[in-house]
């Protein structure tokens, strides 16, 4: 009978882990975290990215139960974001000129730790990094083995008004003011949580609590709201996802994993882009689950992460067993 594990602590960088910095191609550091794969990583590897705001932090138990299922696993901050810097005027708005800066990011990212890392390749994203994973297979930037979406930003929770429209709108405020400037109110005091936050995210109390004490550990994750150019570039970004033919042209196998109580992200939009893709899967929760699925309560959690490591098994199964 094998030894059993240790539980994992959500508020330390694992033993097996190691946080280092990765240039991208023009240099911008962003900060990554690498784990080696239980058995020498020999399941395979899988690159996971966080969504708006996010960092990798928050994801530490669910990348370091896949560093324990064999899975070598590198996270990534996005530039930007949390230890990577910022892209517009002060230290908690995020800001970016275009997806297609991340898109690009993530490619050279991909090239660089595919040629460092045992196969299958998976690549992973969580909201905005889901979105960003499906653009960059569309875009054909990326060719990993399988991919996986958990609550993907396809479509924006918002006024029930035809794409177009909200972009339009959104587009006006980039010009009659700074588009760098906050698209939504915080709080009142910058980067301090606003006190229903965790109603959106999780139904986890002490998985929302990590989220703090982590902000609190590391003062450089703090992030607020997006500014008025991420919400336009985002309704750009997405009007490039539901192109004719766009998400039809992708052959890779995706999991797409979705809850239909989001109050951040359209599960209607999930739901339509897993029909849409040749490959695609689905897995959907209903009120048991908010937005942070991978931070949920234990049932939804195992349900989520069982239903993956199957598609895996069964699209991705290990090169050598």
């Amino acid at each position: 009978m094998p030894a059993p594990q240790e539980p994992i602590d959500r508020r330390a960088i694992p033993p097996a882990a190691r946080e280092s910095t990765f240039a991208l191609a023009d240099g911008h550091a962003i900060r990554r975290i690498d784990w080696p794969g239980a058995d020498g990583g020999q399941r395979g590897s899988i690159l996971f990215l966080p969504g708006r705001g996010d960092f990798y932090e928050k994801y530490l138990e669910t990348l370091e139960q896949w560093h324990r299922a064999g899975w070598r696993v590198t996270a990534a901050d996005w530039r930007g974001q949390a230890g990577s810097g910022r892209l517009g005027n002060d230290a908690v708005t995020g800001h970016v000129d275009d997806f297609s800066v991340w898109t690009a990011d993530l490619a050279h990212l991909w090239t660089a730790w595919k040629a460092a890392t045992p196969g299958p390749y998976i690549l992973a994203g969580h909201s905005m990094g889901g979105h960003l994973v499906l653009r960059a297979l569309v875009d054909g930037l990326v060719a990993p083995d399988a991919a996986i979406l958990s609550a993907p930003m396809v479509g924006m929770a918002g006024p029930p008004l035809p794409l177009g429209v909200l972009h339009a709108a959104a587009r006006l405020m980039t010009k009659i003011g700074k588009p760098t400037r906050p698209a939504w109110k915080w709080s009142e005091k910058p980067g301090e949580m606003p006190a229903d936050r965790s109603d959106l995210l999780t139904h986890d109390g002490a998985r929302y609590a990590d989220e703090l004490w982590w902000r609190e550990q590391r003062p450089e994750l703090v992030m607020g709201p997006g500014s008025w150019g991420w919400v336009e570039r985002a309704y750009a970004s997405s009007r490039r996802l539901e192109e004719r033919g766009a998400m039809e042209k992708v052959h890779v196998p995706v999991l797409v994993v979705s809850t239909s109580a989001d109050r951040l992200v359209s599960h209607a939009s999930a739901v339509r882009a897993a029909r849409r893709l040749p490959k695609g899967e689905l897995i959907a929760f209903g009120d048991e689950a908010r937005h942070e699925i991978l931070r949920e309560v234990e049932p939804v959690r195992e349900r989520a992460l069982a239903g993956m490591a199957e598609f895996l098994d069964r699209v991705a199964p290990q090169e050598n067993p």
